[in-house]
């Protein structure tokens, strides 16, 4: 029994210890708080908030004590029931008594820190007394703030009252200060929000002007690209993929890196502080590229990431890359909770690129700090979305709105994969570019009779026996469907299919075939350019109607009312014949017909240089120096002098020579920062059933939308002729317009609506056109 006692007791001191140690550590944190709470500068909230721990520290203290006493009461009676036990029977006799004074000892110390903590909770208590007469004092000022009738903030009575009912449902506002009292509601939305003005007795505390902001470091273009490596960092099967194509055309990237280096002459760039986010990679957006990769799933998306990345790090850029929600919250600062409130501080990035799964984890997790940095933002955008979408009123009552669109940013802040919206920025992606000597050695080593489907999915090539049965009588037949154990049955046995083929060997097979053909799906890829580059021909079919949102499932809910007219309209349209060929796949005659021209005609290797390294990184270069989405643009200047009779002085537009159209007047300033430059403006007047992105295609120009502004006025229908008997103005994407036939007028009311797309056979429309460089649409001849 004694034995028992004396084991059981050893640990028992250890613990009596760990209660004492414990008890010093709380009450050195909770006295510490008491008196910090006290210092200048603090919170109003603080005291209060100091106060109720300390409440819940003097219960925590009685408590201790009561149980320490508790343990001592134990403790005496085992020493009592030790007494009356018999020590002199067995072994357990020769046990000497004295191995139990420590336990006697022990029972002293337990008294004595008990003794000690109640007195301490006592002397505590007294403090907190003296503290809570102290915080009514401050609470009766808290409680007195009013809310105020500032006519500069009218939405302040209606935040304070929404606060007063709902600032419970989120931890966030907790975080801030937010207590539940008036003036905590007021000195949020004044300090962290900004719906009310300051509190007078506020400015007191306010934090002295900040120093002017230091010198922006020079960007400068790198020579490697393995730092960039490390940043895009590990763990997924997409990541992987797109660092080996950024190792695969490193050598390509760093020469054009060179090439733009010297063309542009030691300009100075401000080296941009940028957060790459690819918001359909996390895990949160349900990342179903990632376990695709490996079998056949499409990787359009990440090529283009791919580029986009090595761009902006060769171009002297510091980057931050991101593929996960959390990772996302730390680079911008969210506070805890559930995203209601702002970032904890100002947004350390002057430009965000991700894509609509990541604009949408943004605004959910950034507050009204979304609102005020997404000027910054750069969402990559592979069909485009068009004005009329993003525009969330006007979306909402035309019939314009889907699940991606209504975010009311400017229109060119979204960056598409070709240049088929003009409302948008061209972004694209690079195709590998061959040297002379490698495409003399693919003209000589061409198989006239070889032919490589476009598909790696069998799905794809479901119902496509026809076309294929009449290409194998001129074409052996090669494919790249993925399988795991048995081949596609969509694949006719007379294919010979090579299974999912690595980057290279894709490449390898493309430089022996002489045809590339599509089967109408999928849409927009890359795979025709790195086709046409290694020298084939692309052959794809005419859709007749146009495939868009209205008809076709695979466009429903797109931001775009796009007409398709072909399974990849910038082959059709910026490239065209000998190297790519549209054809009626209905019209067995014409699709024959194209096959055995097709293996007559010897075409070279050909990459438009918009799609090459050097003109990606040229493209970028000019967006990040000249778009700025975060301030206002100025209004159009006057013209110096008195204009010609068919020139209002309001306009600084005149008629062309040949009279068709209406340019840029020679004696108008000019603003300096006005990009692109107002000297490449032309404006036309399209027909009716025509938008103004195939007006301006047909006088060989592109629609400029930024030069709308120049437009919207009602001299210029006046300079051109046009007879208004009356003039609105209204919200329209089409307006600028003209209803000839009864000579209504209408002019944009809503800027973010200035639209280079659509079209109404009611409307003439006044389009903006610029020119361009040569293989680089997205810029005009002075752009650079």
């Amino acid at each position: 029994m004694v034995r028992r006692c004396l084991v059981t007791l050893r640990p028992f001191r250890i613990f009596v210890l760990g209660i004492g140690f414990f008890t010093l550590c709380f009450l050195m944190t909770s006295l510490g708080g008491q008196f910090s709470a006290k210092r200048l500068g603090d919170s109003p909230f603080t005291i209060r908030t100091e106060v109720m721990g300390a409440l819940e520290s003097r219960g925590v203290l009685r408590r201790m004590s009561d149980m320490l006493e508790m343990l001592m009461k134990r403790m005496d009676i085992l020493a009592r029931l030790e007494n009356s036990t018999d020590f002199h029977k067995g072994d357990e006799a020769r046990f000497p008594l004295d191995r139990f004074q420590p336990a006697a000892g022990l029972m002293e110390r337990i008294q004595a820190i008990a003794q000690n903590v109640s007195d301490i909770a006592i002397k505590v208590d007294q403090i907190l007394r003296n503290s809570l007469l102290n915080g009514k004092v401050v609470e009766g000022r808290r409680d007195q703030c009013e809310v105020p009738r500032d006519p500069k903030f009218p939405d302040c009575a209606g935040k304070v009252e929404w606060m007063r009912a709902r600032w419970t449902s989120d931890p966030c506002y907790a975080f801030f200060g937010v207590d539940g009292t008036e003036c905590s509601f007021l000195i949020y939305l004044s300090e962290v929000e900004w719906f009310c003005p300051p509190l007078p007795w506020r400015n007191r505390t306010a934090a002295l002007p900040s120093p002017p902001p230091l010198p922006r470091v020079q960007a400068a273009f790198r020579s490697d690209l393995a730092h960039l490596l490390e940043l895009i960092g590990t763990g997924k099967e997409s990541l992987s993929f797109m660092k080996k194509r950024i190792r695969h055309l490193a050598q390509q990237w760093l020469l054009a890196a060179r090439r733009l280096e010297q063309k542009l002459k030691g300009q100075q760039r401000d080296q941009k502080h940028i957060l790459i986010h690819i918001g359909f990679l996390t895990e949160e957006s349900g990342d179903v590229f990632s376990p695709r990769v490996l079998k056949g799933g499409p990787l359009g998306e990440m090529v283009q990431w791919a580029d986009i990345l090595a761009a902006l790090f060769l171009l002297g850029h510091s980057l931050r890359v991101t593929v996960s929600l959390k990772e996302l919250q730390s680079h911008l600062g969210v506070p805890p909770g559930r995203g209601n409130c702002p970032l904890t501080n100002p947004l350390p990035f002057d430009l965000i690129y991700t894509d609509y799964h990541g604009l949408q984890q943004m605004k959910q997790h950034m507050g009204l700090s979304f609102k005020k940095y997404r000027c910054r933002v750069r969402v990559i955008d592979t069909f485009g979305t068009e004005p009329a979408y993003n525009h969330e009123e006007y979306a909402t009552l035309r019939g314009y709105r889907t699940n991606w669109g209504y975010w009311n940013l400017q229109p060119t802040q979204f960056m598409t994969m070709f240049p088929h919206t003009p409302d948008n920025s061209f972004m694209g992606f690079v195709s590998e570019e061959l040297n002379k000597t490698e495409k003399q050695f693919i003209k000589s080593n061409k198989v006239s009779s070889m032919a490589v489907v476009y598909g790696k999915e069998a799905s794809i090539w479901k119902g496509k026996d026809k076309f294929l049965t009449i290409l194998n009588k001129y074409m052996e037949i090669h494919g790249t469907v993925y399988y795991e154990t048995q081949r596609p049955p969509e694949v006719p046995a007379f294919v010979k299919n090579h299974g999912l083929l690595p980057q290279h060997e894709f490449q390898q097979l493309l430089r022996k075939a002489k045809l590339f053909i599509g089967f109408g799906f999928p849409y927009e890829g890359p795979a025709p350019l790195e086709a046409i580059a290694n020298g084939c021909v692309f052959l794809q079919a005419r859709f007749n109607p146009p495939h868009s949102s209205l008809n076709h499932e695979f466009f429903r809910g797109k931001p775009t009312s796009r007409e398709v007219s072909s399974q990849h309209p910038y082959a059709e349209d910026f490239i065209g014949k000998p190297h790519v060929w549209t054809v009626d796949y209905n019209n067995s005659e014409e699709f024959e017909a194209a096959i055995k021209t097709i293996m007559r005609t010897q075409v070279d290797p050909y990459l438009p240089y918009e799609y090459t390294c050097e003109g990606m990184l040229e493209r970028i270069h000019a967006y990040i120096q000249h778009q700025d989405f975060c301030t206002t643009s100025s209004p159009p200047l006057p013209p110096k002098a008195k204009s010609p009779a068919m020139q209002s002085p309001l306009s600084p537009l005149a008629l062309s020579p040949n009279a068709t159209h209406l340019v840029w007047s020679p004696s108008a300033s000019r603003d300096p920062r006005a990009w692109p430059p107002v000297d490449s403006l032309q404006v036309w007047v399209s027909e009716t059933r025509h938008a103004c992105t195939e007006t301006c295609r047909r006088h060989g120009l592109v629609c400029e939308p930024t030069f709308f502004r120049f437009l919207n006025k009602k001299e210029v229908f006046l300079q051109l002729s046009i007879t208004c008997d009356s003039t609105e103005y209204e919200m329209n994407h089409l307006y600028p317009a003209v209803a000839e036939n009864v000579h209504e007028c209408y002019l944009q009311k809503e800027p973010l609506l200035f639209s280079c797309a659509g079209y109404n056979t009611k409307y003439r429309r006044l389009c903006p056109c610029r020119d361009y460089r040569k293989g680089q649409v997205a810029l005009c001849r002075d752009c650079l």
